[in-house]
Order: structure tokens, then sequence, then C-alpha cells
């Protein structure tokens, strides 16, 4: 018994000689502190941020969005005729505009097929009248390409916002539907339509807004921004006026007609023609004397 007490006392001894030392518990401090932190660190990692966001998304909110960021700061394009050289080319035809005059308007027909047709584009054609090199007015999409005997084969270019690009009266076409082209970038050749014989060799150059022509001319060397803002009731409402305007004059015309109808001139019988029941008075009694 004695010696097991012995053991134990010389056991417990030693334990509080080995705490009496000044390093132990600055060890003990340093190597819990050191535990704690890699605790901390090891969860921080097992629930890092980069599981839950993309960073190579394109979209703001849910990072899942596939469509290509697009740069902000790009400078929009200008809007330019479709040839090489502007100062080269002539104007065979001009837009349709229900707000010019009447005579502008008059020269702005097409006589097709025994009846006139408003020209819903602009019809450029070189001076010296030979084909000329057609280029791509805005940078977009080719979404038409077709041969057409009346037009003189087409193609169309979108370029998003709703606004689209047309050329018509083409050929040697050189490029097909799904190509992506630049601004500048050539097109085809300028050739002939039966539409628009009297023209010659031209290119009949388009511009929708929503479905709608504008006229090309009013954007030419201005930013694509502004025929973004351009709205259908924009381009629409010159017309409703014109017809309006056209409706009220031919009621007045009407009305001025009628005025001129005098009440004698309608009631006045002709030569050999007996007097109605409704004459005066006077004419009764001179014929009854």
């Amino acid at each position: 018994m004695r010696e097991e007490e012995n053991k134990r006392s010389s056991q417990g001894s030693s334990v509080k000689r080995f705490f009496k030392k000044r390093w132990v518990f600055p060890a003990i401090y340093i190597a819990s502190a050191a535990i704690i932190l890699t605790g901390v660190l090891w969860f921080q990692s097992s629930n890092s941020t980069k599981d839950k966001f993309d960073y190579e998304a394109t979209d703001v909110t849910d990072k899942k969005n596939e469509t290509p960021a697009i740069e902000v700061n790009a400078a929009l394009e200008n809007i330019k005729m479709p040839v090489e050289k502007p100062m080269d080319a002539v104007v065979k035809m001009e837009f349709y505009d229900f707000n010019a005059s009447d005579e502008e308007q008059q020269a702005a027909l097409v006589f097709f097929n025994n009846q006139y047709v408003p020209n819903t584009g602009v019809d450029l054609a070189a001076k010296d009248g030979e084909a000329f090199a057609v280029f791509a007015s805005i940078s977009g999409t080719v979404t038409r390409v077709e041969e057409d005997a009346t037009l003189g084969n087409v193609i169309e270019i979108e370029h998003g916002k709703g606004i689209v690009t047309q050329y018509s009266s083409v050929k040697d076409v050189k490029v097909k539907v799904g190509d992506k082209v630049k601004q500048g970038q050539e097109l085809a050749m300028a050739g002939q339509s039966l539409f628009n014989e009297e023209a010659g060799t031209h290119v009949h150059f388009e511009i929708r807004k929503d479905g709608v022509a504008v006229n090309p001319t009013s954007y030419f060397n201005k930013s694509i921004s502004v025929l973004q803002e351009v709205t259908p009731a924009d381009e629409t409402n010159g017309s409703e006026e014109k017809k309006m305007i056209d409706d009220t004059d031919l009621s007045d015309e009407e009305d001025s007609k009628e005025e001129e109808e005098t009440p004698s001139e309608k009631e006045k019988p002709s030569e050999g023609e007996a007097p109605s029941d409704d004459e005066s008075p006077e004419s009764t009694d001179t014929t009854n004397s």
C-alpha cells in the first residue's frame, strides 16, 4: 500500500513541477490558438462563394444567361449610303414621303403593271450609269438572299431593335443567309429590275423600322441610335394626316359644287314644260287672265 501511495505522490509532484515551468502555459496557449485558427480557415474554405456564383457568366442577377456580354462603351455606327463614294452617286428616285409636296410625291411614284406605286426606298445609281459595288450600310446579320426577276434579286440584313435594311436590283451576290457582315463590306453589284426599268443600273435601298419603311435619306450620316428611337406611329402619322387632309379637301369641293347649283337653276322648267303647281300666284293669275 505504501509503495502505491509513494508512486502516486511522486507522479503528482512531477506533474506539478512540469506546470511550474514558465514555457508550459504559453506553449499550450499558442497550440490552442493554432488549432482554433486552422478550424476557422477550413470552415471558410468549405463554404466558399465560388460554388454559389459563376464569375464567368454574363448576366448580373442569376449568372446563368449564356448570351455574350456587349461592350457598353462600343460606339454606335452612323448609317452610310450603300456605295463606296457617295459623291459619285445620284438619286434616280426618292422615297415617297407623305409629308412632301405634291410634285415630290409624283416624282416618287413608280409606274409598274399599269399602275403607280409609291417608292418605299431610294434608288441610287452612278453618275456614269455603269455598274458599281453595293456595300453594307450598317453591320448586321444576313437574313434573306432571294433571286427575284421583278425586283432584281434581294438582300435583307437585320441590325436589332427592329431595324432591317434591304438591297434590291442587285446581281453577283457575295453573301448568304446567316453571314455576319460589317459596315462597308461588299454585298453585291448594282443591276437592273423590271420594277423600275427607268432607273437603269441602280440599287434600290430600303430601311425599315418595326416593319415600316422610313426615308433613308433622312438618316444617312446619322447615328443608328436615332433610328432606334423611331416608333411606327412616327412614320404613319404623316400618311394619316395626309389622308385626312385629302378627305377634307374632297368634302369641301363637293360642298362648293352643291352651293354653285342655285335653287332657280334646279326648279327652272325646261322650254315647253307646263308650270308646276308650286308656281307663284302672280303667274297663275296671268294665265287665267
